[in-house]
């Protein structure tokens, strides 16, 4: 009798995991199938409303100047033996001094660290990079090339070609993630993470879960599962979406005095409108939820997160749970006002935090909002 209860009880745990991941799927898929019928309906709209120019874009062919602005750094290329894989950064500051490396999200590259690049450059090696799929980085063609554990050691194989074993990690967005992902698996190469406006992964995929406000400013993750839907409706109307998602006013810079100039934007445009520009960044999304649950979710590094109060994609309230998964030293900033894109809205106020939190002690814990 105890071995029959035994196995119906194996048989029923078997068959509720097994609900719960077709629960899982058939939720993903679901969503999916909703965003494309929204989108579909807007692409309609446009096409009513701008019949001659909804399907004209421009890839631009010359680079604005900003993106050689020497004081920002010289632009640099390593080569990774193992992946074969081609990167691109921009480096400033002493050979031989701390590295800080930089790592942007989605929709950016490099530049995205500007601010950055010149306040840091006194004290330590900076180091922005094109991720992978991403400005004048190797672009892989396959979906499977961005998988996250691809994207992780992308960063542990550039850390180790540019001389370093360690590094102050820092990291916004979709970069956020994967330097959250590096402090989790290589907690030896990483001195101390600094990430901008991006919960933890098991924070954000159980608050997801459980909060349907989230998971509808998260929508966007589902409707980029689709093949080149999502590629299309980014570019039609001279790639109004992305221009609107650095300026429009509910989810663009809140700082008027650091919105985006002309020439920031058509950045921005020089490395997203090139041929398979948009593709790579939006297959990070394509292999997200295959890889999740994480096996490992603990944090040993020292920890300073900062938040925009104003994100619209994340909601605030996944900062604090983050807490939950580091074992260090944690201190998290909100700060008032600021959009998703932190760095480039607030660069004073990150600075600062970041060079305070960069040389203070690691015994006790800070909360506080700017």
């Amino acid at each position: 009798m105890a071995r029959l209860l035994h196995n119906l009880l194996l048989l029923t745990v078997g068959l509720t995991l097994k609900i719960r991941v077709m629960g899982y799927w058939a939720l993903i898929y679901g969503y999916c199938a909703l965003c494309t019928g929204v989108a579909l309906l807007k692409l309609g709209w446009n096409i009513i409303l701008r019949p001659s120019t909804t399907f004209q874009w421009t890839v631009r062919e010359t680079p604005p100047a900003c993106l050689n602005d020497t004081s920002l750094g010289t632009h640099c290329y390593v080569k990774i033996k193992e992946s074969g894989l081609r990167f691109h950064y921009v480096a400033a500051g002493e050979r031989g001094k701390p590295l800080m490396l930089f790592l942007h999200g989605f929709p950016e590259f490099w530049f995205s660290w500007r601010h950055q690049l010149r306040e840091f450059k006194s004290e330590f090696r900076v180091v922005a990079v094109d991720m992978r799929g991403y400005g004048e980085s190797d672009l892989p063609s396959s979906t499977e090339s961005y998988r996250l554990d691809y994207l992780v050691t992308d960063i542990k194989d550039i850390v180790e070609y540019l001389g370093y074993n360690r590094c102050f990690l820092v990291g916004h967005d979709w970069g956020g993630i994967i330097a959250w992902l590096c402090a989790i698996h290589y907690p030896e190469m990483v001195t101390k993470l600094i990430v901008l406006n991006s919960p933890h992964p098991c924070v954000f995929t159980d608050y997801a879960l459980h909060h349907p406000s989230q998971m509808l400013k998260s929508s966007y993750y589902f409707f980029f599962q689709l093949p080149y839907f999502p590629e299309l409706m980014l570019s039609i109307n001279d790639f109004k979406a992305l221009k609107s998602l650095f300026t429009s006013r509910s989810t663009g810079i809140s700082c008027k005095g650091r919105w985006l100039t002309t020439e920031d934007l058509e950045a921005y445009l020089h490395a997203l409108s090139q041929p398979g520009a948009l593709t790579g960044a939006l297959n990070y999304f394509r292999n997200v939820f295959s890889a999740l649950p994480l096996s490992q979710s603990e944090v040993k590094s020292p920890v300073l997160l900062l938040w925009g109060e104003r994100d619209a994609f994340l909601e605030q309230d996944m900062a604090e749970a983050c807490r939950l998964y580091i074992r260090n030293h944690f201190r998290l900033n909100i700060i008032s006002g600021a959009s998703h894109w932190l760095q480039q809205d607030q660069p004073d106020i990150v600075n600062t935090l970041i060079w305070t939190f960069i040389k203070e002690g690691e015994g006790r814990k800070n909360y506080r909002n700017l």
